[in-house]
């Protein structure tokens, strides 16, 4: 409104302002017109994931494939670390790669509506409560056993090699770098991440699987040496080749 009413003011100043006196001009000679410029290209939206039935009964969610039945999820990834340190099992590809045994391009919002749609229950037995915005304290909050026991799952790798498929537990894939033991079988537990300042705080930070305990992370590992960063690397003689495409697989767990 203000710009209109100056704008106006100063189309009435022009319009009712005496003419000065001026040297005669000649005519210009018409210039080429310069091309406009293009406009700026505006980001596409990013396509929702369809839900697709399978002829064998499971469903896929974009590229995760999940059956309702047994509740296994699969999520495509890359073989990322062969050898080093490791801070995660499972990252999204723009997420912590330099520290994640597996990398993929599947969305941590993706991942999580599928943990919904079969009915996991997350458990935050691990994230630590906040003293306030950013800070944590000491405490965890109680978590009922019912709801413990929901949130347990068994991972697993799965891989083709010379048209047999192979699989590993997690755990083998990784081990501890003082005795080289392999990483405990006990179940890894599904926390769910956490909405933060109105985001999802998973797809912010990548974290789908995380080792060092992450509050951002949808899948946490409960066991031992589990707040340390420098304790767990990458089960040199067990993990394939860097590059080679598997199968993350999440499925209930069976004790």
């Amino acid at each position: 409104m203000i710009r209109s009413s100056l704008l106006l003011l100063c189309f009435h100043s022009l319009l009712w302002a005496e003419p000065a006196e001026t040297a005669p001009v000649a005519p210009a000679t018409p210039a080429a017109e310069a091309p406009a410029a293009p406009a700026a290209e505006q980001p596409a939206p990013k396509a929702k994931p369809a839900l697709v039935k399978l002829e064998d009964g499971r469903m896929k969610f974009g590229e995760i494939i999940f059956d309702p039945k047994t509740r296994q999820v699969r999520v495509p990834c890359t073989i990322n670390m062969t050898e080093g340190l490791l801070e995660f099992a499972v990252v999204h590809e723009n997420g912590k790669i330099h520290e994640s045994l597996l990398i993929t391009k599947c969305s941590p919002t993706d991942i999580n509506v599928v943990m919904k749609l079969l009915r996991y229950v997350p458990s935050e037995e691990l994230y630590a409560i906040e003293k306030e915005p950013g800070i944590l304290s000491g405490e965890y909050p109680v978590v009922p056993e019912e709801t413990k026991k929901a949130a347990r799952v068994d991972l697993k790798v799965e891989w083709k090699k010379d048209g047999k498929t192979q699989t590993l537990t997690l755990a083998d894939c990784i081990e501890q770098a003082q005795t080289s033991k392999p990483m405990g079988q006990e179940p890894w537990i599904y926390g769910g991440s956490m909405i933060y300042d109105g985001a999802f705080l998973a797809e912010q930070t990548g974290d789908v699987a995380s080792i060092f305990v992450s509050r951002g992370s949808l899948l946490l590992y409960p066991g031992q040496d589990n707040f340390n960063d420098d304790v767990w690397m990458v089960n040199t003689k067990r993990v394939p080749a860097q590059g080679t495409n598997v199968d993350f697989i999440i499925q209930p767990h069976k004790p």
